[in-house]
């Protein structure tokens, strides 16, 4: 497994566990951030064995953002890093899932601090859990700047337009509460949990068939701005072929027989 000295990789079971670890800094995101992530992104996709990930943030927040300085390798933090973003400039947006999606499913688990680039990572993950005392809001217009991660464009298909463009153009923090309310995450438990409520699911979508499950979220994602006619002749493309698979005719005698079915993605 991966990791850099600000993002840890750790695995649980079928589970990769992405954290960023610079809780000094609130995990405002470095390059040496960003190169972890995104390598971790690529080894979730890479790795069969690998059914979901869960993407969260060490000492109590999730993320406050970007650390500009420490995105243009300004001290020994970042320079070890510069020739990998030379490389692929596109990177950082990768590892923020703009222009990324992961195979897997990706489940967040937020505690504190959402904000800015968080927010924004937070709208590329799939299932989202939220401590009671987290924070979330995209600040940006407060300090004259733009959302370009991507919520211009995401965040009013993922809420209501009114509360996107309240979230947008107000630059105001929401509880996690309040970003239930509007639909910006699914779960909101208790202060120190979001991270086992995080495994918790993950491991009910590790107990299903992995060709299944990425299908499916293929499905969704690729049919979202679709006309239904159109999605649903995709779906049939996307579905029929599961049908035939391995995992499938295992899901069925396993049901049959009244046991946990072994998929092996085959």
């Amino acid at each position: 497994m991966g990791g850099t000295e600000h993002l840890t990789v750790q695995r649980e079971g079928a589970t990769l566990v992405l954290t960023l670890n610079r809780p000094e800094a609130r995990n405002a995101l470095s390059l040496p951030m960003l190169v972890g992530l995104y390598d971790g992104w690529l080894e979730a996709d890479a790795d069969d064995s690998v059914r979901s990930v869960v993407f969260t943030g060490a000492g109590g927040s999730f993320c406050s953002g970007m650390d500009l300085k420490a995105l243009a390798g300004n001290g020994m933090a970042g320079e070890e890093y510069r020739d990998r973003l030379k490389a692929d400039p596109d990177l950082h947006w990768k590892a923020m899932l703009r222009h990324h999606r992961p195979c897997k499913p990706v489940i967040a688990a937020v505690e504190g601090y959402c904000v800015a680039g968080g927010t924004e990572m937070l709208q590329g993950t799939d299932i989202r859990v939220a401590g009671e005392s987290a924070t979330f809001g995209l600040f940006e217009v407060k300090r004259g700047l733009f959302p370009i991660g991507g919520s211009t464009v995401r965040l009013q298909r993922q809420i209501p337009r009114t509360h996107a463009l309240e979230m947008l153009l107000t630059g105001r923090p929401y509880s996690a509460r309040e970003a239930a309310a509007v639909g910006l995450v699914g779960h909101v438990v208790p202060d120190g949990t979001a991270l086992a409520k995080a495994l918790e699911i993950a491991e009910q979508i590790n107990s299903c068939g992995p060709l299944a499950v990425e299908a499916v979220k293929a499905s969704v994602y690729e049919t979202a701005e679709m006309t239904e006619s159109e999605g649903l002749a995709a779906e049939l493309t996307r579905g029929w072929p599961v049908f035939d698979t391995a995992d499938a005719k295992e899901g069925a005698r396993a049901f049959a027989e009244k046991r946990p079915p072994v998929y092996k993605r085959a």
